[in-house]
């Protein structure tokens, strides 16, 4: 909405006083600043009602470890907080004019709204089972349906024509040497991509903080990917141009060999309001957590970050980025297989974490042992910008 403004005043005689937000990077630290604030500002009158609301009903599930029996009387649905200071964030400072915002938006919601009601089904129905995964499913690919042909889809015509970027990108490897376009069949690429990891995210959120911190290294992540896909900057560089050493500007996505994205700059201004969202709701979740970000925040926050990956070009980097979860997620798919085919478990207990904790590791530990690996995981994948 800012950022509209200054659309509004740049060619009168106050466009002095509001240059600054045309400049994305401004906006970007502007948007993680004030999302962080405002999460801050509403977390404990928000959790006062949540625990007032949510008063002798168990949010914890039956066949986890003992010490997680401790935690029952934990108000859930903090994830809304997530999710007010995302908005809050992104709507203040992006530009709200580009589609790929507005896509990452309603996905973030969409499945926010599938989490919320599998919550309120724990709660009303006072156990720990909730919406059917399978209603789960359907309902994600409702909301990714409607983004795609709805916001990314150009109508001209009475026929669909993708605005996103059909093509593959691969970490380490330049665009030029291997860019596949999988025309319409990337839809459903991009389907596996954004529900696997939101039910990734999903399944990490077991102890405390385990699941926000790396989402904010992500989430971070991907605003430098964004902003080098999407500035308008270029690099100064040495070229040999008909045999003379010629310093030349390129755009920095030509520089380090990626794709380049059409509004990259502002879907970072939405990436940068999911990192001061996620500071903040850590503040409340750290253990001993005063509140849990339930499926409305973890679904919701996995939505986005698998749109992210989507609408960046970095499908297959972000096996790297979220290696966390993607970890997580193939545990209980390894351990479902393994006990249907052969009666016996991989793991003590999945998803992982719970397998850790089952050899006697504290929580304190995995969590802190995991946002390392994420931030690992994280500078690898920046390392590759320019290993490219």
């Amino acid at each position: 909405m800012l950022y509209l403004l200054y659309e509004w005043l740049k060619d009168g005689d106050y466009a002095k006083y509001f240059n600054f937000l045309r400049y994305p990077t401004f906006r970007i630290v502007a948007a993680a600043t004030s999302s962080l604030v405002i999460g801050m500002l509403f977390g404990p009158r928000l959790i006062e009602r949540l625990r007032v609301q949510q008063h002798g009903q168990s949010n914890v599930r039956e066949d986890t470890p003992e010490s997680h029996q401790k935690k029952k009387g934990t108000p859930t649905l903090g994830g809304t907080l997530i999710l007010l200071s995302i908005f809050m964030g992104t709507l203040l400072f992006a530009d709200l004019h580009s589609p790929i915002v507005w896509c990452a938006l309603l996905m973030t919601a969409g499945y926010g709204f599938t989490g919320w009601l599998d919550d309120y089904l724990k709660l009303s129905k006072r156990n720990s089972k909730g919406l059917a995964g399978r209603y789960k499913i359907v309902l994600q690919t409702v909301f990714f349906l409607i983004a795609v042909f709805g916001i990314m889809c150009d109508w001209t015509g009475g026929v669909p024509h993708l605005q996103i970027q059909t093509t593959l990108t691969f970490p380490f490897i330049p665009t030029r040497y291997a860019n596949p376009d999988l025309g319409w069949l990337y839809v459903f690429f991009a389907w596996i991509v954004v529900v696997g990891t939101s039910n990734a995210v999903n399944m990490t959120d077991g102890l405390d903080g385990l699941a926000i911190a790396p989402t904010m290294i992500a989430a971070l992540v991907f605003t430098v990917l964004l902003y080098a896909a999407g500035t308008t900057v270029q690099i100064s560089d040495y070229e040999m141009i008909n045999g003379v050493r010629t310093l030349v500007g390129r755009p920095v996505h030509e520089y380090l060999g990626i794709t380049k994205v059409d509004g990259g700059a502002e879907l970072a201004v939405f990436t940068a309001s999911i990192i001061g969202a996620g500071i903040s709701f850590l503040w409340f979740n750290a253990h001993p957590a005063s509140v849990f970000m339930g499926d409305v925040g973890s679904l919701a926050l996995g939505g986005a970050l698998g749109t992210v990956a989507m609408l960046s070009k970095n499908e297959f980097l972000s096996a790297i980025i979220h290696g966390v979860f993607l970890a997580e997620i193939l545990s209980v798919m390894i351990q479902v297989v393994s006990f249907k085919l052969t009666g016996k478990r991989v793991f003590k207990m999945a998803p992982l974490h719970h397998h850790f904790e089952k050899g006697g590791m504290g929580e304190t530990k995995i969590v802190i042992r995991f946002w390392i690996i994420s931030v690992l995981l994280g500078g690898i994948a920046l390392a590759s910008l320019k290993l490219r």
